[in-house]
């Protein structure tokens, strides 16, 4: 069941795509600044994936089903892209720091495609990130351990284009193959673009 805010969540990222096709700047501002650490232990920010598109998704290695099949999913979509996928970056956020160590979270997003790198903060790093995307999760324990808890959490996957700037959204049940195609296209149209844009700058010359 959809919480309040995925219902929020959801209609401002309906809105933001729309904005997107109509203007030159999205309405609605998805992605930001961060510091992570990744699985060999180096520090990283939103600066270190500069000049590739990004493909984040948050969630956490115990999820039950949502997020094996987002990472499923986004290993089809890297093959689904060949070549063009050395220009994706796939990055799992992990919710659910407290269990999510850096060998646990390397072992799990590599058992679905090793290209995809799973990324670690301590609670406030994870909190500050997940409000720049404007992801939510919430802890709902299940029992008296310190483990016995479950995380609801959101389920996109957020597309962002080399210069950082959020593209679209993706549910985590969208097929690979269909995320695949839609890369392709929208990495066409920027390099036509950039194409473009340097030879009116010749012109100019």
């Amino acid at each position: 069941m959809r919480t309040l805010s995925s219902i929020v969540l959801s209609a401002a990222l309906i809105m933001c795509q729309l904005s997107a096709t109509q203007a030159a700047t999205p309405s609605v501002t998805v992605g930001g600044s961060f510091v992570l650490t990744a699985p060999d232990g180096t520090a990283v920010t939103d600066q270190t994936y500069r000049g590739k598109w990004l493909l984040v998704y948050f969630g956490y290695t115990s999820c039950p089903n949502t997020c094996p099949t987002a990472l499923l999913e986004i290993a089809k979509a890297l093959e689904t892209l060949g070549p063009g996928a050395a220009e994706l970056q796939p990055i799992f956020i992990t919710v659910d720091p407290q269990r999510d160590t850096l060998e646990v979270i390397a072992e799990y997003t590599q058992s679905f495609d090793p290209r995809i790198i799973g990324l670690v903060g301590n609670s406030q790093q994870t909190a500050a990130v997940a409000k720049e995307y404007g992801a939510y999760y919430v802890r709902h324990n299940t029992g008296p351990g310190a483990e016995d808890y479950v995380i609801d959490h959101s389920s996109y996957l957020y597309l962002m284009d080399p210069s950082g700037q959020f593209v679209r959204a993706f549910d985590a049940d969208t097929p690979g193959e269909s995320i695949g195609d839609a890369l392709r296209q929208l990495m066409a149209r920027s390099r036509e673009r950039e194409s473009h844009s340097g030879l009116a700058g010749q012109m100019r010359r």
